[in-house]
């Protein structure tokens, strides 16, 4: 380990009891083994970083091993791809290896097993098979095929082979433990026929191995000490661990496999599958798509290297799964991109600026720091004339006291520039301010060291002039989801919860500067954000990608959400004091109106289960959540919708039951509806002494119907 004292997390303690039981240090060997089906994404970015970490830490070999078992999925794109990452992560393997560098190996070592009646070719359906397996409540049952002799097995095995089988009509299956608690020991398949071409075997092989007799053989083979995997291998440990106790040579190094908790990153998917889906059905325009949590798509918005190696280590090991907000992520890039990114000035949202007083025809070339976080950096010269870009938000003709930015009769300072003064403005037909007329102090100028440049304004305006400005465009992208967890909730498609705004594409004007800006090179555009040149841009066409923004946007929505939703249930109470309908109504329509505009699906969820209680205010406010979000009923967890109802029905508020009510009036499940009837029919022939008119009304129509 390095020579500085730090704090050992338990893959690292694991590592050190291990050299303390007496291996050596120079047998110390780790792997990164991806499979080749899909581009890397923030996980992987993580375990590289571990796996590699270690590698450096303990000065030991690292191996970049594709586990290439399945052709069906796997292409040599994806191999260039996870290369290319890896590479870019800023790391170097000892050896790249290939699970299909083994297969014979691992088709003798599958011999081997079968002569020892170990293994057997099984050559039932799959539809059979999974019903012979049993559950894990109830143990398996043999197949039919199990007792086959091993001379049979080892002839079918080599016509498997040879490619003389249609592929489902047989199998090889280790022979364990049909009754095994752990259904991965219930006699697993070692082998499938594909008749599919390899990546790099072409069509010599029909069969291929399954990643759990490949994955410890080939650790095995490479002398791997520490075989290390996300939480969700942990049944297959001991299936790794018998298939090693078959195979193993006396005085060879045994590789020990053990796990850490994946990190799940939020308002997004690190599940290849999903991220196939979304790049198939065109939700995203490609792996590297700046939405994406690959590392490829990381990458093309702006994220550097540093800040995902330093994410990894910023939210470390774990042994439970967790959900990491990608707040954390952003700030990583944010403390990178301040050191590194030069500041620049660009305009997204034009409206025109005329300094009256300024001599037309005249220009300047006025001198602007790069980073004040770098004192290397050194200075620029931006272009200054009499006509100008600000952001159209920077300007408001009739401006509140707190607004610190440009309006009639009040002075702001251009950044690098002059301080101007509000005059007037131009507008169109439609009453759109098209122009905004100001005058300039001549003796401002900022740094000049005149006593006007010292005067304190009350605000600072980035700019572009006109004259010199080019045309960009700009991606504005913002998280791909609106839910902190899309794939986690069992009745709901993730796709549900892909945010439409995730991509706005605009005309900014840029300052001269960037003509030259190449591909991944990164800015700060002054009070805007951080953004990066596009692969796409041309030296015609400048395209940039946002990046982040210089504050974390949704930490204040969420925020503004949640206060929403608790100060909405603080105003519920009054719902039951006032004495008016139309007072009722107002209270409603505001409560209603704050739940409209909460987005976080997980917050409106759990708002709901919180408030499934005998609090009448509490019921209440869960049947406007049913009413006004834009979710509907079913939605939500069956459960929790069946408890609400029932209980809404059966408060002693004629107000909550009228609500439960006309929710279930205007529901569209048909069958939940229906699911109380009995409750409704009770109301209707004995309704509550506190019963309103209301209440009535809606309960005889109900029936009627």
């Amino acid at each position: 380990m390095a020579s500085e004292e730090k704090s050992l997390n338990f893959i690292e303690q694991i590592i050190e009891e291990d050299l303390k039981s007496g291996l050596s240090q120079s047998k110390l060997h780790f792997r990164f083994p991806p499979e080749p089906n899909g581009y890397l994404h923030i996980g992987h970015a993580s375990s590289i970083a571990l796996n590699f970490g270690l590698g450096i830490d303990y000065q030991s070999p690292v191996n970049l091993r594709f586990d290439d078992t399945n052709p069906e999925k796997e292409e040599q794109e994806f191999v260039d791809a996870i290369k290319k990452d890896v590479e870019w992560l800023g790391y170097t393997w000892s050896e790249e290896r290939y699970a299909s560098d083994y297969f014979q190996q691992l088709y003798d070592w599958a011999v081997l097993l079968i002569k020892k009646d170990k293994a057997y070719v099984d050559s039932q359906s799959s539809e059979d098979m999974a019903i012979q397996k049993g559950t894990p409540s109830t143990i398996g049952t043999d197949s039919p095929y199990r007792n086959r002799s091993v001379e049979e097995n080892l002839g079918l095995f080599e016509r498997m082979k040879n490619g003389e089988f249609a592929a489902g009509t047989h199998i090889l299956r280790a022979k364990i433990d049909m009754k095994s608690t752990n259904m991965l020991m219930r006699d697993p398949i070692m082998y499938r026929i594909l008749h599919k071409e390899h990546h790099r075997t072409g069509d010599s092989w029909k069969i291929y191995p399954m990643y759990d007799w490949a994955h410890g053989q080939s650790d095995y083979l490479e002398g791997i000490s520490h075989s290390f995997c996300t939480l969700e291998f942990l049944p297959h440990r001991e299936l790794y661990d018998w298939f090693l106790d078959q195979i193993l040579e006396e005085n060879k190094l045994r590789p020990k496999q053990r796990e850490f908790a994946r990190r799940n990153l939020s308002h997004t998917v690190v599940s290849k599958r999903k991220l196939q889906q979304l790049v198939k059905e065109k939700h995203v325009n490609g792996w590297d798509d700046p939405r994406m949590s690959t590392i490829s798509g990381l990458r093309r918005r702006g994220y550097t290297a540093a800040s995902l190696r330093n994410f990894a280590n910023t939210t470390g090991i774990a042994k439970r799964d967790n959900l990491i907000s990608v707040s954390v992520l952003e700030f990583c890039i944010r403390e990178d991109l301040n050191k590194i990114a030069p500041r620049v000035m660009a305009v997204l949202d034009p409206v025109k600026l005329v300094i009256t007083n300024y001599p037309e025809g005249k220009e300047e070339w006025l001198e602007a720091e790069n980073n004040q976080e770098d004192e290397n950096a050194g200075f620029r010269k931006v272009p200054f004339s009499r006509e100008l870009y600000i952001e159209r938000e920077d300007f408001l003709e009739e401006a509140p006291a707190k607004f610190f930015r440009l309006t009639l009769g009040k002075e702001v300072r251009l950044k690098n520039a002059y301080i101007i003064k509000g005059e007037s403005v131009i507008k169109d037909s439609e009453g759109n301010i098209t122009e905004i007329h100001v005058t300039y102090d001549t003796d401002s100028l900022s740094g000049s060291g005149t006593e006007a440049s010292q005067r304190k304004v009350s605000g600072t305006l980035h700019w572009v002039s006109i004259s010199h400005a080019i045309e960009a465009e700009v991606r504005m992208y913002d998280r791909l989801f609106t839910d902190e967890a899309p794939d986690s909730y069992k009745d709901k498609n993730f796709l549900d919860f892909v945010n439409p705004n995730s991509l706005e594409v605009i005309t900014g004007f840029v300052e001269p500067s960037l003509a030259t800006a190449q591909n991944e090179d990164k800015f700060q555009f002054q009070r805007l954000g951080y953004f990066t040149v596009d692969k796409d841009s041309t030296a015609s066409k400048l395209v940039f990608n946002k990046t982040v923004g210089l504050k974390d946007a949704w930490e204040e929505k969420g925020k503004k959400e949640e206060n929403s939703i608790n100060n909405s249930l603080k105003d519920i109470n009054k719902y039951f004091k006032v004495e008016t309908k139309p007072e009722r109504i107002a209270i409603e329509s505001a409560i209603g109106e704050s739940i409209k505009n909460v987005s976080s699906f997980s917050l409106l969820q759990n708002s709901l289960k919180k408030n499934i209680n005998n609090n009448k205010g509490s019921l209440l406010f869960a049947q406007f959540i049913l009413k006004y979000s834009n979710w509907k009923s079913t939605d939500f967890e069956e459960d929790d919708i069946k408890k609400l109802y029932t209980m809404s029905l059966r408060s002693e508020s004629t107000y909550v039951r009228s609500k439960a009510l006309l929710n279930l009036r205007d529901i569209e499940d048909l069958n939940l509806r229906n699911q109380f009837e009995d409750e409704i029919l009770k109301l209707y022939s004995n309704p509550p002494k506190n019963a309103s008119e209301r209440e009535n009304e809606i309960l005889a129509e109900m029936v009627k119907k």
